[in-house]
Formats: structure tokens, C-alpha cells, sequence
């Protein structure tokens, strides 16, 4: 079997993670910050220490976000027309509904860390409703494009908002587990990514290899 990606030596048989920390962004954002006080030095593995500036820290999940928005818009851009809608199996998602539910995401990451909390208890099914019903309402590219787009500018905006304090938060799920804000502010470049991933899948089954990168 041949393999469609190998972006680096070993990276094509490691996890998403593997390919974002590695392969995909500056090296400035291939640490964990989590829970880290802004200047202090810490150590990832065997890398040596690094100090983490807050600035340095948002301008690179900013980057993160745009890459992530425009390489998925790139790997979608090879999907033939007829295939947008073609899935492996009867629970499986098509290419327009990966990219529909891509696309609204990050506006409500945007809603997320302006509001320094997550969806919490009672407001999880209307949170999963409002999600699904926004995905559903979208269907052409060129809206699925422009959701993209505009969700990215506010996720942007809502970077440039935070303060030392609030990038130092923990985040309760009120189901038992905590989330760090700054897991939070890296996320939307990896949402992106693994959708990414999954379009790339797709296409390798209608027989295309070609590395959309």
C-alpha cells in the first residue's frame, strides 16, 4: 500500500498533534504553555528551555487559526463537484458537511474566549442545537467560504482582547475535567487541521494521492 503523506521523517505514522507541532507552524508554538506563568522557563522533552512571551503566545495561535482556515479551504478546493456530498458509508460525513461544520466553529471559539468560559450544564444541548442547526444552514461553498472567513476575524479579534489574567485561566466544564485557556487558544488551528485530515481521507478513497499541501 502506498502511502499519500509523508510530510517529514516518521511524522505521516504519528498523530494529528505530531503534524502540527513538527510539520505545520512556527516553532515558537511547538510547546506546551499550559498552565505555564508568562516568562517563566520551561522544558518540552528534550528540547532546551524556552521562554514564552504572552504576545509571542497569542500571535502564534493567531497563526495557527489562519493556517489551519486556509489550508483546509485548500484541501476542500480539490474536491471534484461531484464527490462534495459522496461519503464511505451511510453514517460517515460527506466533504460539505466536514466544511460546514469546520466553517462555523470558530466564531464560537471566538464566543468562548471572549466570554472566558465554556458551554456549561444545561446549556450543552442548546449549545450542540445552535451548533447543528448553523452547520445545516449551510450548503454552498461560497457561504461555507465566507462563514470561514468571518468566524476567523472575530476568533482574531477576540485574541487581541485577552489579558496576562485571563490567558492564565483555567476553564471548568462542569462535567468533571478543566480545560486551560491556553489548550483553548490553541484549538482552533488543530480543529481546523484534523478536518483537514479528514477531507484528505476522503479523497484517497476516489483513488486521489496527490498531496494537497
Amino acid at each position: 500500500m502506498q502511502l499519500k503523506k509523508k510530510w517529514a521523517s516518521g511524522i505521516h505514522q504519528g498523530s494529528l498533534l505530531a503534524l502540527v507541532n513538527q510539520a505545520s507552524l512556527p516553532s515558537r508554538i511547538r510547546y506546551s504553555v499550559a498552565g505555564v506563568p508568562y516568562g517563566k522557563k520551561i522544558a518540552r522533552s528534550k528540547y532546551a528551555e524556552r521562554t514564552v512571551n504572552m504576545y509571542e503566545l497569542i500571535a502564534s495561535c493567531k497563526e495557527s487559526a489562519v493556517w489551519g482556515m486556509e489550508h483546509f479551504l485548500k484541501v476542500l478546493s480539490f474536491v471534484p463537484e461531484d464527490k462534495l456530498d459522496w461519503s464511505p458509508s451511510p453514517t460517515a460525513k460527506s466533504a460539505r458537511k466536514i466544511a460546514a461544520h469546520t466553517a462555523v466553529y470558530p466564531s464560537a471559539f471566538a464566543k468562548m474566549i471572549r466570554d472566558r468560559r465554556l458551554p456549561l450544564g444545561d446549556e450543552i444541548p442548546a449549545f450542540v442545537a445552535h451548533m447543528a442547526d448553523a452547520q445545516n444552514s449551510l450548503t454552498d461553498l461560497a457561504e461555507i467560504e465566507a462563514q470561514f472567513r468571518s468566524g476567523t476575524e472575530e476568533l482574531l479579534a477576540a485574541f487581541d482582547g485577552l489579558t496576562p489574567d485571563a490567558v492564565g485561566l483555567i476553564l471548568d466544564s462542569g462535567q468533571g475535567w478543566t480545560m486551560p485557556m491556553t489548550f483553548l487558544m490553541r484549538l482552533p488551528g488543530v480543529h481546523a487541521a484534523g478536518h483537514a485530515a479528514q477531507i484528505d481521507y476522503l479523497q484517497t478513497c476516489w483513488g486521489d494521492e496527490q498531496v494537497h499541501f
